[in-house]
């Protein structure tokens, strides 16, 4: 663990003892995400030029994971992008570029996102995205009135979503040290199985662990199963034949 990624974590919890557990820590700076967007969104809403409400999507791998909205009929429009897959919200994480709706009523590109957004009053838009691992955030602005989001809300925004990209890293830094923790105790419980299934084994045949093993290979390759599976089929058959029952 990198001293930038403790500081920035120890930063974004409460509890500084949570630090010196990493499923602590990330549960902890996942459970802060509503609030940190809820925050940033707010802040877009009152700060940006031009902006009449804001939302903003935390993604990971692919999928929308966390959403806030300064106003509840804004969601519906995140939603009109999902659905249909297309929108200046997606082509923004695409992109990684700002992307803007100048007006709803002259934009061809997504027709689903516009009218929704013209449902909802929303003649202008602009989305700016950041990336970090597998973990994305995209900020949504939108006005009421046409081509109001320009180079001056870009600047505004961008100084707003330095935070949320601080949210966005610690949970993706985080979330691949996990998953490495996860893959490396799975590894370890399919390293004690084996070896419990060799036991067996060598109990039943009279065998050595090597010859134990090369059975167990042997179906594995026969039944198209992981060696571990194998392994697991072993332990849990109460049978006096087990190989018998597994070829």
């Amino acid at each position: 663990m990198s001293r930038r990624a403790r500081t920035r974590l120890e930063a974004a919890t409460s509890s500084p003892s949570a630090a010196h557990d990493l499923d602590g820590l990330l549960s902890a700076a996942e459970a802060s995400a509503p609030r940190s967007l809820n925050q940033l969104v707010a802040d877009a809403a009152r700060q940006v030029p031009a902006c009449s409400g804001a939302a903003v999507a935390f993604w990971r791998d692919g999928e929308p994971a966390a959403l806030a909205a300064s106003h509840p009929s804004l969601p519906a429009l995140i939603e009109a992008e999902v659905t249909s897959g297309r929108g200046p919200a997606l082509e923004a994480l695409r992109t990684s570029q700002p992307v803007g709706c100048p007006d709803t009523l002259a934009e061809g590109r997504w027709p689903e996102y516009c009218a929704a957004a013209l449902r909802q009053g929303v003649r202008c838009s602009l989305c700016l995205a950041y990336r970090s691992g597998g973990a994305a955030l995209c900020l949504s602005l939108f006005s009421a009135r046409p081509r109001t989001l320009g180079p001056q809300a870009i600047a505004a925004a961008e100084r707003l979503a330095a935070s949320g990209m601080a949210l966005v890293g610690l949970t993706s830094e985080y979330g691949d040290a996990r998953r490495e923790q996860l893959q490396l105790r799975d590894a370890a419980q399919s390293r004690a199985q084996v070896d419990q299934a060799k036991g067996v084994l060598m109990h039943a045949l009279h065998c050595s662990a090597d010859q134990a093993l090369e059975q167990m290979r042997q179906i594995s390759q026969a039944r198209n199963m992981k060696v571990a599976d194998v392994a697991a089929r072993i332990i849990t058959s109460r049978k006096a034949d087990v190989l018998e029952g597994l070829r």
